[in-house]
């Protein structure tokens, strides 16, 4: 499995989906992040995670956390 981190799961989420995208489940939230999952158009299972550390926030510029 492919894992991307990413910066805003909801909305990569949202606009996935209005592209057609296959999204796997909810997104689950743990204390180090969030996880959703996709498919891509062969069929292979791609994971998304939004790391909740001080240091991808800063990388990031998300002050909102």
């Amino acid at each position: 499995m492919i894992n991307f981190r990413v910066q805003d799961i909801e909305k990569l989420l949202e606009i996935l989906r209005s592209d057609g995208v296959e999204v796997v489940g909810d997104i689950e939230e743990y204390e180090y992040g969030k996880f959703a999952w996709i498919m891509d158009p062969e069929g292979n299972k791609i994971e998304l995670w939004e790391p909740d550390d001080e240091v991808f926030r800063r990388v990031n510029k998300m002050d909102n956390k």
